[in-house]
């Protein structure tokens, strides 16, 4: 799935069934609902679930618990727009998945 595929899902009422967790996870924040998209991302017991997590608490603007999360996924923590980090966790797991 391309990144344009991706933006084009949103449009439905529910994820793509071939999307990880994680991915899910940032499907249902870009539709609004950060509880599905925060169940999502636990759901991906891994690096990549760590990252959405870590940049769902940054957008609720947990600073603390967002960097925890970063810590746990080998990432720094973000200073990007909340925009252009979600195309890139987005663009990133979907080249790896």
């Amino acid at each position: 799935m391309t990144l344009d595929d991706f933006l084009q899902s949103l449009t439905a009422t529910e994820p793509p069934l071939e999307l990880s967790p994680a991915l899910a996870g940032l499907w249902w924040e870009a539709r609004g609902d950060w509880t599905r998209a925060h169940q999502s991302a636990q759901q991906a017991k891994d690096n990549d679930g760590a990252w959405v997590h870590a940049y769902l608490h940054r957008k609720e603007g947990d600073r603390d618990n967002a960097a925890y999360w970063y810590s746990r996924a080998g990432k720094p923590f973000c200073g990007e727009s909340l925009d252009t980090e979600w195309r890139s966790i987005a663009t990133d797991l979907l080249r790896s998945g």
